[in-house]
């Protein structure tokens, strides 16, 4: 079988067209500061860190080969989910998003599956756009950001596109925006929003959605967490004792939080081979998936060599992550 990496981000080409133009795409705009580029909406600013970013699918394709890739699972770069926009307007730019991927798949349905992005500023909107990505354009899911113009997982408006991804089987990829997220926001120094912000990101909405009930609400809901799902299995103990000792914690769920882990996906990207250890021993090797985060990660030489350099792997574990388990989440038949 294929190695399968379900964490690969596109900036659009339509956001490309419009920069070469001088023009502003949803709103946004390409900017240069001292020689670096970025992405600007007039209110924050993400840098455009890899010049792999304006990639057409031949370049990517290459890239692919040389990481020992075979299949990208395609989603949009996260400055461009577009949940601050008008309801109308985050629907256009995701249906751009979406057919610019659909596009990809179709030309290359033996190296792109595709994750759409969704308007979820209006969550009605979010699920018709869910359908049409399934349905019609035969993806396998969504990729969300870790909270919604500043409301988390949990609040009920939520709860209908997870019983309409459940009943899809859609897939929900969750990944966080490493310049818009509480460290970020609140510690600028060191690159700390990236290093440190986005494994927080990941840690709350794995805690979101186990002790908000979404998973004993919806216990076939399909989500991957990137990142490992950031420090949420490391600090499951705490959790569980709060759950015990505090009513609060009991609200939503009728047993210990770290019971539920295990319903959740994984990708691998942890950085350090222990922690994945750590993961795979708590959640099961059956739910770590393969991440690239491509092209934002500067792998040495790919995400696959390395999963296949740890010691600390059987040849079967290695062979679960590096397509087993992403097969088996995405509906893939083996071949």
């Amino acid at each position: 079988m294929k190695t399968i990496d379900i964490h690969a981000h596109l900036m659009p080409q339509s956001f490309w067209r419009a920069a070469e133009a001088g023009q502003a795409w949803y709103g946004m705009r390409l900017e240069e500061i001292n020689g670096r580029q970025f992405t600007t909406n007039g209110v924050r600013r993400d840098g455009v860190t890899s010049d792999k970013l304006n990639s057409t699918p031949l370049e990517r394709i290459e890239d692919m080969d040389r990481q020992a890739v075979d299949i990208q699972v395609v989603s949009t770069a996260t400055p461009m989910f577009g949940y601050d926009l008008e309801s109308k307007d985050g629907l256009s730019l995701a249906k751009d998003i979406n057919n610019e991927i659909h596009d990809m798949t179709t030309e290359w349905p033996d190296r792109f599956l595709g994750l759409g992005t969704l308007p979820m500023q209006d969550v009605s909107a979010a699920i018709s756009e869910l359908e049409r990505c399934i349905s019609t354009l035969g993806f396998k899911g969504a990729e969300l950001d870790t909270i919604v113009n500043g409301k988390n997982w949990d609040e009920p408006e939520f709860l209908p596109l997870f019983k309409a991804a459940e009943e899809m089987g859609a897939v929900l990829f969750y990944h966080p925006q490493p310049n818009n997220n509480i460290v970020s926001e609140q510690f600028e120094k060191y690159s700390m929003g990236n290093s440190f912000g986005v494994p927080l990101e990941d840690t709350l909405v794995v805690a979101t959605l186990i002790l908000g009930g979404i998973l004993e609400k919806c216990p076939n809901l399909k989500v991957c967490v990137a990142h490992g799902g950031g420090a949420a299995c490391f600090g499951m103990g705490r959790i569980d004792r709060g759950w015990q000792v505090r009513s609060e914690a009991r609200k939503n769920i009728s047993r210990p939080p770290s019971s539920y882990q295990s319903q959740l996906y994984y990708d691998c990207i942890t950085m350090n081979e222990r922690a994945l250890r750590f993961l795979i021993d708590e959640v099961g090797i059956e739910r770590v998936v393969l991440g690239s985060d491509w092209p934002y990660v500067a792998w040495d030489p790919s995400p696959v060599h390395w999963i296949n350099s740890l010691e600390s792997l059987t040849d079967s574990e290695k062979e679960n992550i590096l397509w087993r388990n992403v097969a088996s989440l995405l509906g893939i038949e083996e071949g």
